[in-house]
């Protein structure tokens, strides 16, 4: 029996239920999964490793309609080239980059906030560009692999969050028809078998800079002329979280009146939070390429349109001061405000934008006692850039 002799029978391919593949020969088979789903799949050697393609489901191809594809796809093997790849070339199907915007458009709704959706476009965009370029139907483990290996071990939550992204965009094309078979960025019973198992950070406080050691540290921070250590001085005379200001646009910004104010989609309490923006803070700002629009983010990737790296603060800091991390600025100045400013608790709590845990007294609170935390951030800001030379702050 020749390797490409027919094998099933016309009445055998409409009535077998057995799960498993069933051969007809020239590598195509007749797959029935345990739930009893039934579709035609070609299977091939690449690069010394077995590939399955799907040919589609039995109820929309018929044997004959398989048989034919097969021998096509067997036709591109003798003459070396790959058969998913140059069956793509022949579909109309969008790439993986060019779906993965459409996922991203269509949830964007359904998430939260703006900064979500900047987060899922950015590590779609930048981490996953080995894949953008493939069709949606032809990202392999391979290629998933290729993608999420140099970043593994380096900034493996980064990696992680990255590989449940690609998961969902493909879960969704398969949805749509435009994949078949299993999800190759799915971790269980797959990349865990292929890739270490990070090791998870035990929950506690995040590492900050002792506040005696904030002049030096930010004489050294004002000397470096990154977008990254702009956004950091920022962050830090704002007290505010990292996702606020990567997500902060000049829509959002009067610089005229010295205010900031975050709207309630993006703030975790779900809250609108005011934030006075000291002179250091303001002369950040002007330092920076003000936007041509009011949704230009104010410190922007690529493009103005496109918020910085949530990585870029993290990697500049890394650089210069090991084992501290950015979440971590608020401690310092939440340790600074307490021992050395006379202002009171709830003046510095307010500035956190920190929930008040006892609903009586949070019922009781009306203003947002602006005007004093606007003396609280001067205060903070002429602590920052106090006499103090670089070399004083710890290096990495």
């Amino acid at each position: 029996m020749t390797r490409t002799e027919k094998k099933l029978s016309a009445r055998e391919a409409e009535t077998l239920t057995r799960a498993g593949r069933h051969s007809d020969g020239g590598g195509l088979y007749l797959s029935i999964d345990a739930s009893g789903r039934r579709r035609w799949v070609f299977m091939y050697t690449s690069n010394g490793r077995r590939v399955e393609l799907g040919l589609g489901s039995t109820s929309t191809r018929s044997l004959k309609e398989a048989r034919e594809e097969a021998a096509s796809l067997r036709a591109s093997l003798a003459r070396g080239l790959d058969p998913r790849v140059e069956r793509s070339k022949s579909t109309t199907k969008p790439t993986f980059g060019e779906f993965a915007d459409e996922y991203v458009e269509a949830m964007r709704p359904s998430w939260r906030n703006a900064k979500h959706a900047a987060q899922w476009s950015m590590t779609l965009t930048e981490y996953a560009k080995p894949l953008r370029r493939l069709p949606i139907d032809a990202v392999t483990t391979e290629e998933i692999l290729r993608t999420l290996q140099p970043i593994w071990r380096r900034t493996p939550e980064t990696a992680e969050r990255l590989r449940g992204r690609i998961e969902n965009v493909l879960s969704s094309a398969k949805a749509k028809g435009l994949r078949e078979g299993e999800n190759p960025a799915a971790w269980k019973g797959h990349l865990d078998q292929l890739l270490p198992k990070r090791q998870r950070l035990t929950r506690g406080h995040h590492a900050a800079l002792p506040f005696n050691d904030m002049p030096g540290f930010f004489g050294n921070l004002s000397a470096k002329s990154a977008t990254a250590a702009r956004a950091l001085q920022f962050l830090i005379l704002t007290a505010a979280r990292s996702g606020e200001v990567l997500g902060a646009t000049w829509s959002e910004v009067d610089l005229d009146r010295g205010l900031w104010v975050v709207p309630a989609s993006r703030m975790k309490a779900g809250k609108e939070h005011r934030v006075p923006l000291s002179e250091a803070a303001l002369n950040v700002l002007r330092s920076v390429d003000v936007g041509l629009r009011p949704d230009d983010y104010l410190f922007w990737g690529k493009s103005p349109d496109r918020p910085l790296s949530n990585m870029a603060m993290s990697m500049l800091l890394r650089r210069m001061v090991p084992n501290v991390t950015v979440h971590g600025f608020r401690s310092s100045f939440r340790d600074w405000a307490a021992e050395v400013s006379a202002f009171s608790h709830e003046v510095c709590e307010m500035a956190l934008a920190h929930t008040i845990p006892n609903k009586a007294e949070a019922a009781y609170r009306r203003g947002d006692l602006l005007d004093k935390r606007r003396e609280l951030m001067e205060a903070w800001a002429d602590y920052c850039l106090k006499a103090g030379s670089p070399s004083e702050a710890p290096h990495g």
